[in-house]
C-alpha cells in the first residue's frame, strides 16, 4: 500500500495531462482537435465530460460523435457531416483550467446558376391595354414567397410602374412551383372601379413596357438565377370582345393518319387554359391525344394517339376559355357595370366537323 504521499504523486500524475493549459481548439477536416494540450486517459465520466461540439449556440445540445486520442490529441470526429452554412461551437474544458471556446463558420455550398426563366407568356410583342396577366415558366422549381421582391415593370426611360400587379400574399405557383401566374390589378382594368379612375390602367395604349426577372431570385436550391429575363412589349387598345368560336378556323386531317387538327384564332388565347379547355369528341367518344400551343397562342395543335377514324366529331370548348384580356367565350370580363349582364347559359359549347375516308 503506498503511504499517503505516494498516493498524492500518483493523483498528481494523472491530472497533470489534464491540467496542462490548452491553447486552442481547431477544425480541419470535419475533425474537432484540441492543440496545445497532451491527452491521457478519459475522465471518469468520459471525454464528452471536458470536450463538446454544438451546432449554433454553445449552450445547444452537444453533437453526437466519437472521440479518439491521436498522437496525444484529444480528437472529436461528429457521427454525421454538419451541414454547409451552420454555425458551429466547440467548448474545451480542462480540469483545473479555464475553459477554451472557438466557434466555427460551415462554409455554405456554391450553387451553380443554372435555372432560367424558360418562357413568358403571352408570347406576342403587343398586348391589349387590360392584358388581365402573365405566366412565368421557370426551367427548375423556384423559391416561393419571393415574387414581389423579383418581378417589377419598367416604362419606355426605365422607371418603375408602381404597384401594377395584384399582389398576393399566396402567390400563384403550380404544383412544383415551375410556373406563377401573375396577375395584373383588376381594380385597374374593369370601368367604374375606384383604382381605374383614380390611378388609371397599369399599362397604357400606345406605349411600350418591360417585364424584368430579377436575376437575384434563388431557385428551390437556393442559387440565383442564371441570368436576368426581359420582355419589352408594346400596348394596343383594350379589347373588350368575347372570343367567338364561329370565326375559328378548323382544319382537320384524312382518316388513316395521325395529322393534327388545327385551330387558327383570330385573336392570341389563354396559353395555360388552352392545355384543357378543348376536348376532341368522336365516334367512340373522347379522343385521346396531344395538344401543342404555338404562333403566339394563334393556333392550337391536336395530335391523335391513334390513327383518325372516319366519322363525325366535335369539339367541345368550355366556356371558361379566355383571350388575353380575361374575356370569357360568350362574356366579356371587362363588363361595363351599369349594363346588365346575362348569365353564361352553358358550360360547353361545340363546333362539329367530320373526318372523311382517305
Amino acid at each position: 500500500m503506498l503511504p499517503r504521499w505516494g498516493r498524492q504523486l500518483a493523483c498528481l500524475a494523472f491530472l497533470l495531462p489534464l491540467c496542462a493549459a490548452a491553447q486552442t481548439v481547431r477544425m480541419a477536416g470535419g475533425a474537432f482537435r484540441v492543440e496545445g494540450w497532451t491527452a491521457g486517459d478519459p475522465p471518469a465520466a468520459g471525454w464528452p465530460a471536458i470536450f463538446t461540439v454544438s451546432v449554433g449556440a454553445a449552450d445547444a445540445p452537444p453533437v453526437a460523435g466519437s472521440y479518439a486520442v491521436e498522437g496525444g490529441t484529444l480528437v472529436f470526429r461528429p457521427r454525421f457531416p454538419i451541414s454547409p452554412g451552420l454555425r458551429v461551437s466547440a467548448e474545451f474544458r480542462p480540469p483545473g483550467g479555464a475553459p477554451v471556446a472557438a466557434t466555427f463558420e460551415i462554409p455554405a455550398e456554391t450553387r451553380a446558376s443554372t435555372t432560367t426563366v424558360a418562357h413568358v407568356y403571352p408570347s406576342a410583342d403587343a398586348l391589349p391595354e387590360n392584358q388581365l396577366k402573365f405566366y412565368v415558366f421557370f426551367s427548375a422549381p423556384m423559391r416561393r414567397g419571393e415574387a414581389w421582391q423579383h418581378v417589377r415593370l419598367l416604362s419606355a426611360d426605365g422607371t418603375a410602374i408602381e404597384l401594377p400587379f395584384l399582389e398576393l400574399s399566396e402567390e400563384l405557383w403550380n404544383r412544383d412551383n415551375t410556373r406563377l401566374t401573375i396577375l395584373f390589378d383588376p381594380g385597374r382594368i374593369k370601368r367604374g372601379l375606384l383604382p381605374l379612375k383614380e390611378i388609371g390602367p397599369s399599362i397604357q395604349a400606345g406605349k411600350q413596357y418591360t417585364l424584368v426577372i430579377a436575376r437575384d431570385w434563388p431557385d428551390g436550391n437556393g442559387a440565383p438565377l442564371a441570368a436576368e429575363f426581359r420582355k419589352q412589349f408594346r400596348v394596343t387598345p383594350p379589347d373588350r370582345t368575347p372570343p367567338d368560336p364561329k370565326k375559328w378556323r378548323v382544319s382537320h386531317p384524312a382518316s388513316g393518319g395521325t395529322a393534327a387538327l388545327t385551330i387558327d384564332f383570330p385573336k392570341p388565347m389563354d396559353y395555360a387554359l388552352l392545355q384543357h379547355s378543348i376536348d376532341v369528341a368522336g365516334p367512340g367518344g373522347t379522343v385521346a391525344g396531344s395538344v401543342t400551343v404555338d404562333r403566339n397562342e394563334t393556333r392550337w395543335s391536336f395530335t391523335p394517339d391513334a390513327p383518325w377514324v372516319a366519322g363525325d366529331y366535335r369539339l367541345v370548348i368550355q366556356t371558361t376559355l379566355e383571350d388575353l384580356a380575361g374575356n370569357h367565350i360568350l362574356r366579356a370580363f371587362d363588363v361595363d357595370t351599369f349594363k346588365r349582364v346575362a348569365p353564361i347559359a352553358q358550360e360547353t359549347m361545340s363546333l362539329p366537323f367530320r373526318i372523311r375516308r382517305q
